[in-house]
């Protein structure tokens, strides 16, 4: 049965590189995160993202270490985050990568949802922690 986690998250986002050619942008950002609430964690990662000359129309993928303690296990596992944007309708995507986790969060898999309002940015970690095989 998956366990709910939920909390606020605060995201540090610092360019690496750009490259500007035909029509689009490609970025890489480095990204650190402080998770407070269900998740007490920090994270590092890096983004590549895709801008097009078309209005709302880009892309990404990110991976990230996240390191402290889900609902007081303490561990480390590694997220994927997957993004298109076509004209402002978004396809977005956070999975935990399978047997990333590590001490008490091994054998963790599930989903986030991150969701901002009012500039504020919180999310929804469903997961499950199987034993390990």
């Amino acid at each position: 049965m998956p366990i709910l986690a939920t909390g606020t998250v605060e995201t540090v986002f610092t360019p690496l590189s750009a490259d500007q050619a035909e029509g689009s942008i490609l970025t890489r950002v480095s990204v650190d995160k402080r998770f407070r609430g269900s998740l007490e964690a920090s994270s590092s990662g890096e983004m590549l993202s895709a801008v097009t000359g078309v209005a709302g129309s880009s892309a990404f993928v990110a991976l990230e270490r996240v390191s402290g303690a889900l609902h007081g296990r303490s561990g480390s596992f590694v997220l994927q985050h997957s993004g298109l944007l076509r004209h402002g309708s978004t396809d977005y995507s956070i999975a935990v990568v399978p047997d990333s986790g590590t001490g008490e969060l091994a054998g963790l898999s599930g989903r986030m949802q991150v969701h901002q309002v009012d500039g504020r940015h919180s999310y929804d970690f469903e997961y499950s922690l199987e034993p390990l095989k």
